[in-house]
């Protein structure tokens, strides 16, 4: 889009699990231009998820800014936010080095041991209350106690923790800081009711480690510096907002702001943030500080979603996705009797159990690679309604669904979900992600736009199919019950996969 004059531009980049994409944007939300740098993750040992911080987040972030450094000719750029895949774990030195490379979010299940010692010791109850959710994979104060344990030298040498965006914000400005809703998913060290850092516990936990100030994802904690600039062709003195986690800066940037509202996230990953009334909590759910003051959100999340397309991608040969979409498209509903656990990964809502694993339940010699992907997306779709159907309560009713990210652009895979769920989703116009709603934190930080401010236009609405309701009923009835049908069974492959063995 070209754009004359001088203009107030905005830069949103967000460090996700596959890539790392940015968007220049004015300050009514007009797209001029994206980057985009796909990336992958280590997967060292099973359980564990890693990336190297240096190459991925603050490389990639360097590559995106110098695509979209020369857009910016001629106008000004008016401030800059980062989002990222979190909460992470990233142990820096004095200098800002990382002394290993960063545990990723609950899909790294590394700690299970120190899970279950945490939640003993300081009591599941209280931490229920004083977090806002049980301990879990999602937890990073779990890993910090691993990282004790297991790597006591690389451990001492850590002075700093970071997560993937306020690691940008330390690159690009100096600053230490922590949003509060990412450091509200850092359990157990934020006390979620006193919107502060649960000091007692972090002694316990992490005393040699300096904490972060902690700051809402809007407001203007630095300016980008002279060796910055360099680096990334971004002018010096920018001024550089704190950012977030990048499902809760996608929610933002798909107007899911009020209650009743939920997102529904297709990324590598599923991720669900449900923007809540009043602070509450449920044991089987997530509470967080949202990202603008005084809002608080439930959210859920699966260990695996596009990362499991994928997967079916590369076992049958590296088709193209529009392939095997057209192929599971022509699958009827159900998948001729095929029922799929998508828990290769370990799951995460609501079963929190890292040594599950997939399980394909039906597979008859006329099963093909068509019926496989459709199973993968019923899979997921059965999942989806599992957690849904916690979150719904009378307490909290879900009023919206929104569809965001890159897994609603198929088509099937979104009217597949609104069929076995029952329900419509909005998809908005814009889809470009966590970055846009970056832009827009960055647009309010600093004061182009008021804080009410929302870019978010309805793009599409999927309508649930009601002829195939009944199969659909039938079928998650199977879905609920397969998993504790066959736990013992999944639970003493997972041990033979961990064995020394299986290395």
């Amino acid at each position: 889009m070209l754009v004359t004059g001088l203009t107030d531009l905005l830069l949103g980049v967000d460090m996700g699990t596959g890539s790392t994409k940015g968007v220049l944007t004015t300050s009514d939300g007009r797209i001029l231009a994206t980057a985009v740098r796909k990336h992958g993750m280590s997967l060292p040992r099973p359980g564990w998820a890693e990336v190297d911080a240096e190459t991925i987040w603050w490389g990639d972030l360097v590559e995106v800014c110098r695509e979209l450094a020369p857009h910016i000719a001629g106008h000004r750029l008016a401030g800059i936010c980062v989002s990222g895949v979190g909460p992470c774990l990233l142990l820096c030195d004095q200098d800002l080095r990382p002394v290993r490379p960063a545990i990723l979010y609950g899909i790294d299940m590394r700690a299970t041991a120190e899970i279950a010692e945490l939640t003993d010791r300081l009591g599941a109850d209280k931490v229920l209350e004083r977090c806002g959710k049980a301990l879990s994979t999602q937890a990073v104060g779990p890993k910090m106690l691993w990282m004790a344990r297991n790597e006591p030298d690389v451990w001492q040498r850590a002075t700093r923790w970071y997560n993937s965006s306020s690691y940008a914000v330390a690159k690009l400005t100096g600053a230490y800081v922590l949003d509060h809703h990412t450091a509200s998913q850092s359990d157990p060290l934020y006390d979620l009711r006193g919107q502060d850092w649960a000091r007692d516990w972090i002694g316990d936990i992490a005393g040699h480690l300096e904490m972060p100030q902690v700051v809402w994802p809007h407001e203007v904690v630095g300016a980008i510096t002279s060796a910055a600039a360099q680096e990334t062709g971004l002018p010096a003195g920018t001024p550089v907002c704190a950012g977030t986690v990048d499902a809760w800066s996608e929610a933002f940037s798909a107007g899911v702001r009020r209650p009743g509202d939920l997102m529904l996230m297709y990324g590598s990953t599923m991720f669900f943030v449900q923007v809540l009334p009043s602070l509450q909590t449920h044991p089987l759910l997530w509470t967080t500080a949202g990202i603008e003051p005084g809002q608080f959100t439930l959210a859920a999340g699966m260990s695996t979603s596009g990362s499991l397309t994928s997967w079916v991608q590369q076992l049958t040969g590296d088709v193209p996705f529009e392939q095997l979409i057209a192929e599971a498209a022509a699958v009827p509903p159900g998948s001729d009797g095929l029922v799929l656990l998508p828990y290769f990964a370990g799951e995460r809502t609501p079963i929190f159990d890292p040594r599950a694993r997939g399980v394909v339940a039906g597979l008859s010699l006329r099963h093909g690679r068509g019926h496989l992907f459709r199973a993968v997306y019923e899979g997921i779709a059965y999942g989806i309604r599992q957690i849904i159907e916690f979150l719904d309560s009378e307490q909290t009713p879900i009023d919206r669904l929104v569809a965001v990210g890159g897994g609603t652009q198929g088509g099937l895979w979104t009217q597949i979900v609104s069929d076995v769920v029952g329900r419509p989703q909005v998809v908005p116009s814009q889809t470009v992600g966590a970055s846009y709603g970056d832009a827009l934190l960055a647009a309010i930080g600093t004061g182009l736009v008021p804080p009410e401010t929302d870019w978010a236009t309805v793009g599409q609405l999927i309508e649930p199919n009601p002829r195939t309701r009944e199969l659909y009923d039938d079928l998650f009835g199977v879905y609920d019950r397969l998993y504790g049908a066959t736990k013992p069974l999944v639970h003493t492959l997972s041990s033979i996969q961990e064995s020394p063995f299986a290395e």
